[in-house]
């Protein structure tokens, strides 16, 4: 799919960047570009010492704001794929800094859209949330917004060769400013602290994201939501796994924190198809033929008023399987 074929990551210094780096460059040797582009030159100068130029010819990295639309237009030159991973993520400190917030995730998306759309670039992925679905916080309500802005960009091609899609998941295991790195680091101190018994996160590990955003990239017709099948958990579950002699204290959730995160709401439903191993939200109105869809996709629609919430789910992860998640994806040398 990616052979001989220039693509760019926005934000590819993250946890998500990194991972996509690496499965691309194993999968796709004969890549002919692979550009990282990000504004964190030390975050750049330590990605390069993982995977340098001289070792991996392909790669290039790329200095640059997605606020800066010229930048963008200079990067996509040449550029096949886009992955948009670039945003301000963490919700308290949205909520303490609004407007830096909407300038990068949905300026910036914006940005990104409008570079795509002078370029050569022929397919587009743009990475989503839960905290995008039915949004309480102003980082969910942005990356709402972006997915809306991406979902849309479907409609204003014209008649350039360009599909733009979206995928949305929930807790990446083990990402930068997640849970588990932060327990494993405060259960030295013997205390974790809990901001709710109650709270469920679906979870998804670092593998698990990068297949998504691959598989948009392979199949999307242009307009899709893509949301993954996958497990959640109960805070408190985690919290045993990692430290089951430590003393739990309650600090209470965070502004614009919830309990427990959605991904399908039940508004969704009535255009919203399970594919087997995904979901997929379709626009309301289609640049092409629906039914042609389902037909190549076996797609059915989900009953209506289905939604698909962490805290109502079916598939649950335990003390003992997020012990083994954490041990295989994260810390080899893990024990409690």
């Amino acid at each position: 799919m990616l052979d001989n074929k220039s693509i760019l990551i926005t934000g590819g210094t993250g946890s998500l960047g990194k991972e996509l780096t690496k499965t691309i460059l194993r999968k796709w040797p004969n890549i002919k570009r692979l550009i990282i582009y990000s504004r964190d030159e030390q975050k750049q100068f330590q990605m390069a010492q993982e995977f340098p130029e001289t070792k991996y010819p392909a790669i290039r990295y790329f200095i640059g704001d997605v606020r800066d639309l010229e930048r963008l237009k200079r990067a996509f030159n040449g550029i096949d794929y886009v992955i948009h991973a670039a945003a301000m993520k963490h919700v308290h400190i949205a909520e303490y800094n609004p407007d830096e917030c909407v300038k990068t995730n949905i300026g910036g998306a914006d940005n990104v859209i409008k570079a795509c759309l002078t370029s050569n670039v022929s397919k587009v992925v743009a990475l989503s949330t839960d905290k995008a679905c039915a949004p309480i916080n102003l980082y969910g309500a942005t990356k709402l917004t972006s997915d809306k802005l991406f979902i849309a960009a479907n409609n204003i091609k014209g008649h350039q060769d360009i599909k733009f899609s979206v995928v949305r998941y929930g807790n990446v295991m083990g990402s930068n400013g997640s849970v588990i790195p932060f327990f494993m680091e405060k259960r030295k101190e013997g205390i974790l602290p809990i901001t709710d018994p109650n709270m469920t996160r679906f979870n998804i590990s670092l593998e698990g994201g990068v297949d998504m955003v691959l598989h948009a990239l392979e199949t999307a017709w242009g307009g899709e939501l893509f949301v993954p099948k996958i497990p959640s958990y109960k805070i408190m579950d985690v919290a045993k796994a990692i430290g089951p002699n430590c003393e739990h204290k309650v600090s209470g959730i965070r502004p614009g924190e919830k309990i427990h995160e959605e991904m399908i709401t039940s508004s969704d439903s009535f255009t919203t198809y399970d594919l087997g191993k995904y979901y997929v939200i379709l626009p309301q109105v289609t640049t092409w033929d629906i039914n042609a869809y389902i037909k190549q996709f076996n797609a059915k629609l989900v009953p209506e008023g289905f939604n698909y919430t962490s805290g109502e789910n079916t598939e649950w992860e335990t003390v003992e399987s997020l012990r083994s998640l954490i041990k295989e994806h994260l810390y080899p040398d893990f024990t409690v």
